[in-house]
């Protein structure tokens, strides 16, 4: 799978914090491009920009921690080891045992709420990110509507204590990918079929849906408070940021997501992109013609 996804990549198993290794694919060459995904999917969101980014760049695709193939710890008391805090560490242990001191990074949902402490924690190591299809998460909890929380709900499913979520996911998780995926704006159809067999096939592995489940328990509880502590703090993200959402999908409905942006970082563009939430699956075209620039920069 993994070659057709990806001909011409090498995969990757590295070492990170904690005892946990990260999962991932390796290609192409340049300066190196960290690509990180989303709920409730895998690396394998990037295959269709993948070939494109390998000619400019070194990519480097992760699972991360509770997704994928990478490790699915139990989760502590605090849900602290999947906070954005321990998943950027991870992703900062990546580069560097690939080498890679500074890089550039893109990211879809969940991945971006990783990237957005990435580069809140270790400015020194991100050059300048791409943030798809998401608010500031201090942002979206504290001006959650009724809209909102209909849409979304996952977010108040998945933080309900355990192993409520874990076991009904469980239960039929191809069930659940469809009915999370699907319900979105443009269905299932944007998803080649290779991709969603293996988003099913990692969804079903021992320990994912409690990964997940830890995932969003964290960004409802300990990421909040990292979050406060920046802003208390009056500290900002220094780096170029390209913010993009799509233009049909629930965070354009509910939310600015450039104002919010613009609240925690000091250089920041953006724009809606003519897609639903899964911009790297639903328009990769636009994305590519939007982000490559900001990132060749």
């Amino acid at each position: 799978m993994q070659e057709a996804l990806f001909p011409g990549f090498r995969q990757l198993r590295i070492p990170s914090e904690e005892g946990v290794t990260i999962a991932g694919v390796i290609g192409g060459a340049g300066p190196p491009l960290l690509l990180l995904h989303g709920h409730p999917q895998t690396h394998a969101i990037w295959h269709k920009l993948a070939p494109t980014l390998a000619q400019h760049f070194t990519v480097v695709a992760c699972d991360l921690r509770g997704y994928g193939d990478s490790s699915k710890p139990q989760g502590s008391a605090d849900h602290g080891n999947y906070s954005k805090r321990s998943m950027a560490a991870d992703m900062l242990a990546v580069m560097r045992q690939l080498g890679f001191e500074r890089f550039r990074v893109m990211a879809h949902d969940r991945g971006a709420r990783v990237a957005h402490r990435l580069a809140a924690d270790h400015p020194q190591a991100v050059e300048r990110a791409v943030l798809l299809d998401i608010a500031p998460t201090l942002a979206m909890y504290e001006k959650t509507t009724e809209a909102f929380a209909r849409a979304y709900w996952h977010w108040f499913f998945l933080i309900q204590p355990a192993p409520l979520p874990e076991r009904l996911i469980e239960a039929d998780p191809g069930a659940y990918l469809r009915d999370v995926m699907g319900r979105r704006s443009a269905g299932l159809a944007p998803f080649d079929a290779r991709a969603l067999a293996e988003y099913a096939r990692c969804l079903a592995l021992p320990g994912t849906a409690h990964g997940i489940c830890e995932d969003y328990r964290a960004a409802a509880g300990i990421d909040l408070e990292h979050d406060r502590h920046d802003r208390d703090a009056g500290r900002r993200i220094d780096m170029p940021l390209l913010a993009l959402w799509g233009a049909q999908g629930v965070v354009a409905r509910c939310f600015d997501p450039l104002a919010e942006w613009r609240k925690v970082a000091a250089q920041v563009e953006g724009e809606a992109l003519d897609c639903g939430h899964y911009i790297p699956e639903e328009a990769p075209s636009a994305l590519l013609a939007r982000a490559l620039p900001f990132l060749r920069a």
